[in-house]
């Protein structure tokens, strides 16, 4: 079983949109055996409450249903018990490798940088603003995407592949 922590700040917006979207796609490929998928934020300060109602109409939109996951924060446990823990920026990268320890930085990736193609490596924080959240959608779809496509090249067993 491959497990996947995604990660921003609060873990409203992004991380758990990221979810949301990682979760559908690994239901649709029949990988729920496979493939584990949280989500936390670097900060508590929306510990236990569900994502922002307009990461949750913005995923219903798309026929993903976020309505279920309850922020936390990341804890000491995440670093040893999941295979990737994936940044939604630069800034969440730097705040969970100055966390990690040492022998388990390599588990802690930028999740943009499995998008295919070139484009931002950071997903913008869209709680500021009300348009924002489609945009950010269809980045973290493109991440998911070629995050799942990632799993399933670099599994020798072939699991996350549905093999």
């Amino acid at each position: 079983m491959v497990k996947l922590l995604f990660v921003c700040t609060g873990n409203i917006c992004r991380s758990p949109t990221a979810a949301g979207v990682m979760r559908a796609h690994v239901a649709e490929a029949g990988l729920q055996d496979a493939i584990a998928v949280d989500s936390a934020g670097t900060h508590g300060y929306h510990v236990g409450e569900p994502p922002d109602r307009r990461s949750i109409a913005t995923a219903h939109k798309y026929r993903i249903d976020i309505s279920d996951l309850r922020a936390r924060q990341v804890c000491a446990d995440d670093f040893t018990s999941a295979d990737l823990i994936l940044a939604m920026d630069r800034g969440h990268h730097a705040q969970l490798l100055a966390l990690c320890p040492p022998d388990r930085r390599d588990r802690i990736r930028l999740f943009m940088s499995f998008a295919a193609g070139a484009g931002p490596v950071d997903v913008p924080d869209p709680y500021y603003g009300e348009n924002g959240f489609d945009t950010v959608f269809k980045m973290i779809e493109r991440g998911v995407q070629g995050l799942l496509d990632h799993l399933r090249r670099s599994d020798p067993a072939g699991a996350a592949a549905g093999r």
